[in-house]
């Protein structure tokens, strides 16, 4: 038996990827969970997934969907291409598929239909690309784009007072759902971090791939982390999504 893996937002750092993954010493065995936003930033999105559609068909993954996949997968169905995202990295990921043929695309497209909204394992552990709104949990969430694009969940815990207790009847309904919670979306760096923080039960593993920060794979059981180097010092003559405007995280 393998050790489960979660890994942090890639933002098509395929360098970052590929070096953590080395650190790491990931073997076939290991179970590895993505927390979403593979792409849009860095310039190799599209090699980012040809390479997790090739992990997957050798060990077992769970991808969950962030709100930059969703992005994407709308435009691979559709050629949908709104502002919004060409802003946020969108045009880069564009970009990367210059070269993928039609059926390339088809295979793309299959594993962003494929992923999920949330995790739950058998240790009652939560996996989520941002958050949920419901007191009642995911499974009961009015609105879907919670899952992508929520910030209260991880704001709740970095607020909350540390002398606060579980059974306290202040302690957030919502963090009492699960044993822990892992989630991406909102780099660690707005706090001024650089590595995986628990705040509360959550983990946040969005160390800033896309911008300054480093990409993070964490072992859940043992809380052992590593971390690539920063993404600019692996694409020196790019800038991700390191601009003088940052609105969608």
């Amino acid at each position: 038996m393998g050790r489960t893996l979660v890994v942090g937002d890639i933002h098509g750092g395929f360098k970052a990827l590929k070096q953590v993954f080395e650190r790491a010493d990931v073997k076939d065995n290991d179970h590895l969970i993505f927390l979403g936003d593979y792409v849009d930033g860095w310039s190799q999105s599209a090699e980012v997934i040809s390479f997790l559609i090739e992990l997957s068909e050798k060990q077992p993954c769970i991808f969950i969907k962030g709100n930059h996949d969703a992005w994407c997968e709308d435009w691979l169905s559709s050629g949908n291409q709104p502002d919004k995202w060409l802003f946020n990295g969108g045009k880069s990921t564009v970009e990367s598929y210059n070269d993928y043929s039609l059926e390339d695309l088809q295979l793309h497209l299959e594993l962003f239909q494929r992923m999920k909204n949330y995790h739950i394992d058998q240790k009652n552990r939560l996996f989520i690309h941002a958050g949920y709104s419901s007191m009642h949990g995911p499974e009961k969430e009015v609105y879907s784009s919670n899952y992508r694009w929520d910030r209260t969940l991880w704001e709740t815990a970095v607020a909350m007072d540390k002398k606060l207790r579980r059974d306290s009847k202040l302690y957030p309904k919502r963090l009492l759902l699960y044993n822990e919670i892992f989630i991406g979306h909102t780099p660690t760096l707005d706090i001024g971090i650089n590595h995986p923080v628990n705040k509360a039960n959550i983990w946040n593993m969005d160390t800033g791939a896309a911008f300054t920060g480093s990409l993070s794979i964490m072992d859940v059981d043992t809380r052992e982390f590593w971390q690539s180097d920063p993404l600019p010092s692996l694409y020196p003559n790019e800038k991700g999504r390191n601009t003088d405007i940052i609105s969608v995280p």
